[in-house]
């Protein structure tokens, strides 16, 4: 098999009649359920891998490789690859398709079969760097679960439901901030890094997809509150977003009154709604209900 020239100068990568011959060959056909669709452009996973400012010596961690489109790019540009599958038949055709296609980099890559939800360790060198083109249905879970489980990656760039991408990279205030915005923002700085159209996947998706990086920062200083005991608060906060904090976060603190007493200490207005909060004043408000606790 080989990629056509306009689109691969390297013969590496996959063309869109690699990935249907590949897919006929094992009898794969992309499923909605996993939100499976295949990147069929070379152009645009070489794209991926420059935007993620992907460098020599990364170990790079990949989340849904699929028929091995980005991998392939990304072994080309990284020290060595590791991709989690949960697909049975993709994940064991994946290693002989990086095997035919960059025989002289197989040995730089790994293959994890399973649901990167349930992932807590990884072969090899700790990863430096997370790169994927994430299944919609599940890559906030995914992308939040590995930022938390793997300290080690400090870049980040996925690719994601264009919806996705605004949601988690909205700054306070803006109209679709909110639970996922804050906890990336908890780990890394966030921003939109280009939009993908819709041609360049197999089967096309009926929405536009977008590019996300994030770079991984300090963990906000909470002296007494825990990552669990702030993301509850923001969980709660976002549970009834047209509500004031001092009710919405009646239930969390045990009273309305014992929210205000919590806000007023963390020097935020009672009356203000979670969306106008910074993550570190999600920080300032555990802190005190952990204060009120530990006295």
């Amino acid at each position: 098999m080989s990629s056509s020239p306009s689109t691969d100068e390297s013969g590496a990568l996959l063309g869109p009649a690699d990935i249907r011959e590949l897919a006929a060959a094992l009898g794969v056909r992309p499923t909605k359920q996993r939100g499976q669709n295949f990147v069929i452009d070379a152009n645009t996973v070489r794209r991926i891998v420059r935007t993620a400012g992907v460098r020599p010596d990364d170990v790079v961690v990949e989340v849904g490789p699929g028929l091995g489109s980005l991998t392939l790019a990304l072994l080309e540009a990284a020290d060595r690859v590791t991709a989690v599958e949960i697909d049975d038949v993709l994940a064991a055709a994946l290693p002989a398709t990086v095997a035919a296609r960059l025989p002289g980099r197989a040995d730089r890559f790994a293959l994890v079969h399973s649901d990167a939800l349930r992932v807590t360790e990884l072969p090899g060198p700790p990863p430096t760097a997370l790169v994927a083109n994430l299944p919609y249905n599940v890559a906030v879970p995914v992308l939040l679960h590995m930022l938390e489980r793997f300290p080690s990656i400090e870049r980040t760039l996925v690719m994601v439901q264009a919806e996705v991408a605004d949601r988690l990279a909205a700054p306070p205030g803006s109209k679709v901030y909110g639970v996922p915005s804050v906890k990336a923002a908890w780990y890394a700085e966030v921003k939109r890094a280009g939009a993908i159209g819709r041609n360049v996947f197999w089967p096309a998706p009926n929405v536009d997809s977008g590019l996300v990086s994030l770079v991984r920062r300090a963990e906000p200083i909470a002296t007494t509150a825990t990552r669990e005991e702030v993301f509850a608060v923001v969980d709660a906060a976002f549970a009834q977003r047209r509500k004031t904090l001092r009710a919405a976060l009646a239930g969390w603190a045990g009273s309305a009154a014992a929210a205000e007493a919590a806000l007023v200490a963390a020097g935020v207005s009672p009356q203000a709604r979670g969306e106008s909060l910074t993550v570190d004043e999600f920080v300032a408000i555990a802190e005190h209900k952990a204060d009120r606790k530990a006295g």
